[in-house]
């Protein structure tokens, strides 16, 4: 990949957050900072509080202990250090640290904040306000994906196969119950999923089988979010396709989620609970190229950059297929699908990791031809 001349790529991880995914971040962020080479980076640790407090961590140095406690940075707490290998020191001290001082000290950026207030278009924000290159989408492809009404609104645009759905208003069930849940057995029927649409990792997600399962579903939805969604079941198998690159795109095998619960919930994703994943899936190959196709229709409706997982659901016994959403910041755990995806197609962690940072630059300096001159509009 390309270097800042001879020198070491200067790359800042931002991790943690507000939002209830703040653990699934920092696991993310501990994976990232292991993997990177040491050799062509160094590496700045930016720590977001759960209070929303921003604290940027001093350079890396040595290898990043395998404890997901010294990433939680504190401005009033000493610095930790502990020996390698090698005999050198780690050391991560922290201070509070100025997001538009960042350009000045870091050439890109991998934002790895998962959830609200992360991946849904407000970090990009202040990245593109602070002019600093970042790994992933920008803030309308991270709003919308993030957003499962709105992405599925721009998914019927595109003319792209999806489930039926409801979309509504916490408002609208708080004043209706009893005429919101008519509707949802109207048009959808038993069972149906309800979601948050403003949520990852399936946080706050709940199938329901009938109308006490559907208001007990109902109401913990709105304790997430202000916009729900319902959406009908099929009888499908969950597969998982990965997007990587800017204008031209590469998508790695396809995969498929064995859940051992009724759908992949925060459990199975993060910490196993007996799900098997199976890389590649056992599925006929115009199953394959089909989903490889839409994946790319979908990342180019969102104007999609740098990375995506896209999942389905596809009906075998009638061999249908649909898309159920795009995932623009997906997690780099060990129990994470995006990677091992990638791996399967013959690219390593790592190199996920180079060609993420690349298409960064990449994209920040195509976006810098965007800027015309104050003379040439007189």
């Amino acid at each position: 990949m390309t270097q800042m001349g001879n020198q070491k790529i200067r790359l800042g991880i931002i991790y943690g957050g507000k939002s209830s995914e703040h653990e699934v971040s920092l696991r993310t962020a501990m994976s990232i900072m292991q993997a990177v080479d040491a050799n062509k980076y160094e590496v700045t640790p930016v720590y977001v509080q759960l209070d929303g407090s921003w604290v940027t961590g001093e350079r890396l140095t040595g290898q990043l202990p395998d404890k997901i406690e010294a990433l939680r940075l504190s401005a009033k707490t000493p610095a930790i250090t502990e020996a390698t290998e090698t005999g050198q020191e780690l050391a991560v001290t922290s201070k509070s640290g100025s997001l538009f001082a960042m350009n000045e000290q870091m050439d890109v950026v991998f934002p790895v904040v998962h959830g609200p207030f992360g991946e849904d278009g407000t970090i990009q924000g202040l990245l593109e306000l602070a002019n600093i290159p970042y790994v992933g989408t920008g803030v309308m492809a991270s709003a919308v994906g993030m957003d499962k009404w709105m992405m599925k609104t721009v998914f019927a645009q595109a003319g792209l196969p999806q489930v039926k759905y409801v979309g509504l208003l916490r408002s609208q069930w708080e004043k209706g119950q009893d005429d919101v849940m008519d509707r949802i057995e109207r048009d959808l029927g038993y069972p149906c999923f309800v979601k948050p649409a403003n949520m990852g990792s399936s946080v706050g997600i709940n199938k329901a089988k009938n109308r006490e399962e559907l208001k007990h579903a109902l109401e913990v939805a709105a304790k997430f979010d202000r916009r729900l969604i319902v959406e009908e079941f099929v009888q499908a198998r969950e597969l998982e396709i990965g997007v990587l690159g800017n204008e031209e795109l590469m998508t790695s095998v396809v995969g498929e989620v064995i859940a051992a619960k009724e759908f992949y919930d925060y459990e199975a994703k993060y910490k196993g609970a007996g799900t098997e994943l199976s890389i590649p899936a056992i599925v006929p190959g115009h199953v394959s190229e089909q989903i490889a196709e839409i994946a790319k229709q979908a990342f180019q409706a969102l104007d999609g950059s740098g990375l995506s997982r896209v999942d389905f659901f596809w009906d075998e016994k009638n061999d249908k297929l649909y898309i159920n959403e795009v995932n623009t910041m997906p997690g780099f755990t060990p129990f994470s699908m995006y990677p091992m995806l990638f791996q399967a197609a013959g690219v390593s962690y790592s190199e996920l990791i180079d060609r993420l940072v690349q298409l960064a630059i990449e994209r920040h300096a195509d976006k810098g031809r965007n800027v015309v001159d104050a003379e040439e509009l007189e």
